[in-house]
């Protein structure tokens, strides 16, 4: 080995350091995480066994069980099996924990039971970061993103994918039985061992039909028409991809553009986002404290009713329409080539007619008022415009509101790139760390506890990038007293 960097003797007596701390630096981020969780208020938080039991065997202290959870999450370890082996082998977390060392089914009972309170330790991070004026004051962009659960697509049932079952497995036993009656009418040799292999294969097929028949009946049951067998809690939902999806989560956060800080986060089985704007926009304000907030999202959260809540709320909203015109798609005038004039309350048309108001119905819960003109029969450009004797245009009744966001969006069509670059990589982020494998856990309880973990890591190493390890420790501390 000459000419190398040759390394030492394993029988050679060395002087290590005298303690512990001599292997931490003081610029480690593990340091943040012990001032962090030592200056919680756990009891407040709702945790569990901070004042210890009078009788029975001693238990851990929750901070050191949390401690381990956060370390574990900045690093990418997550199972609570490999955090019992780094916390035997790990020197930052013999450090972190005082070389306790406890086993797994402690560590996991812990993120089982105190679910709630670590979603609470999660917010009051956001907290912090408000008093430590992280936050733009100004924009929050909301997005979702769909995470996959511990359920195998197999193990989860629809109607159409029984149906779908039921005719391949049809068509099986039909193949085997002509399979079957060819073997009888040949005779060849090794027909009846060949015979009996069909048979076999039939009767497993028709008990798998009997199971899916059994299915459809636990189908009807379910209010949403969907069951999954190894996480009851999770979905089948369509991904970005055509034909394709996953059965998972749908996991919905509010980043404010300032540093890409998460300030809310909320974990869903609901796969599409058309209900969920109202809902995280007021989130966002009450973890950032911002009354007079905006709001970016994509055209998945275009909804009339969630845009009109935020608007009396108070909270400004950027949401693009989505472009679902029957008409436009068939080469005819879509709705938004007819121009309202709300003086007159009309709409012209791009033949220059005037459609005026008809009636005003109710659809769908929500009431709308018909508009149209006598003069289609003679206009020269009708067939570019509808196929039936009128063209009829609808306006909701609060259609100001969604006209008054079109022109803010065409004011500032910046607003769609700004929230690209502000949502989307906290996404990318996260799913990175997590691996093939997203979610650890079933139950959307658990699910949501463990995103608050993954959360809560994003959101510390996004400050301890910002401010540098040791302001984080100074600004913690402070925020302590």
């Amino acid at each position: 080995m000459k000419r190398f960097v040759e390394g030492e003797d394993r029988t050679q007596i060395t002087l290590l350091p005298e303690c512990l701390d001599d292997y931490v630096g003081e610029d480690n981020p593990v340091r943040v995480v012990e001032v962090f969780v030592d200056e919680l208020d756990l009891a407040g938080l709702g945790f569990e066994g901070v004042d210890p039991a009078a009788t029975g065997r001693p238990a851990y202290h929750p901070s050191v069980l949390l401690k381990i959870y956060i370390y574990g999450y900045l690093n990418r370890i997550q199972s609570s099996r490999r955090l019992e082996r780094e916390a035997q082998r790990n020197v930052e977390l013999m450090w972190l924990t005082q070389r306790l060392t406890p086993d797994f089914k402690t560590i996991a009972d812990f993120r089982r039971d105190n679910g709630r309170a670590i979603r609470n330790a999660c917010r009051q991070f956001v907290v912090l970061c408000r008093r430590l004026d992280l936050f733009s004051q100004s924009i929050v962009a909301i997005d979702g993103s769909k995470f996959k659960a511990v359920n195998n697509r197999d193990r989860n049932f629809t109607d159409a994918k029984i149906k779908r079952r039921m005719e391949q497995i049809e068509q099986s036993i039909e193949r085997y039985l002509a399979a079957m009656d060819t073997a009888d009418r040949t005779q060849s040799e090794g027909a009846e061992p060949k015979a009996a292999r069909l048979k076999d294969k039939i009767e497993k097929l028709r008990a798998q039909m009997q199971g899916l028949k059994e299915m459809e009946q636990r189908l009807r049951d379910a209010p949403d028409g969907q069951v999954s067998l190894t996480d009851p809690d999770a979905r089948s939902m369509a991904t970005s991809g055509r034909g394709t999806g996953i059965v998972g989560y749908n996991v919905q956060t509010a980043v404010d553009d300032k540093h890409h800080l998460i300030v809310a986060h909320e974990v869903t089985n609901v796969g599409n986002d058309r209900a969920q704007l109202s809902t995280m926009a007021e989130q966002a304000r009450v973890a950032t404290g911002i009354e007079d907030l905006t709001v970016v999202a994509d055209r998945g959260y275009f909804k009339g009713e969630e845009i009109l809540a935020c608007e009396q709320a108070g909270i400004t909203t950027y949401v693009p329409k989505p472009l679902t015109s029957n008409s436009k798609a068939e080469g005819r005038f879509g709705k938004q080539d007819f121009v309202y004039v709300p003086e007159k309350n009309e709409y012209r048309c791009p033949a220059g007619q005037s459609l005026i108001y008809r009636y005003t119905n109710l659809e769908a819960g929500l009431t709308t008022h018909a508009y149209w003109t006598s003069h289609c029969q003679q206009c020269p450009i009708k067939a570019r415009c509808t196929n039936l004797s009128y063209r009829r245009v609808r306006r909701w009744e609060h259609e100001d509101v969604i006209d008054a966001m079109q022109r803010r969006l065409d004011r500032e069509p910046e607003r769609m790139r700004q929230r690209r670059q502000t949502v989307e990589h906290p996404f990318g982020t996260i799913k990175h760390w997590m691996g093939s494998t997203h979610f650890l856990t079933k139950t959307i309880g658990r699910v949501s506890t463990e995103m608050s973990l993954h959360v809560l890591a994003y959101n510390l190493k996004r400050v301890m990038r910002v401010l540098g390890i040791t302001e984080t420790m100074k600004a913690m501390r402070l925020a302590g007293a």
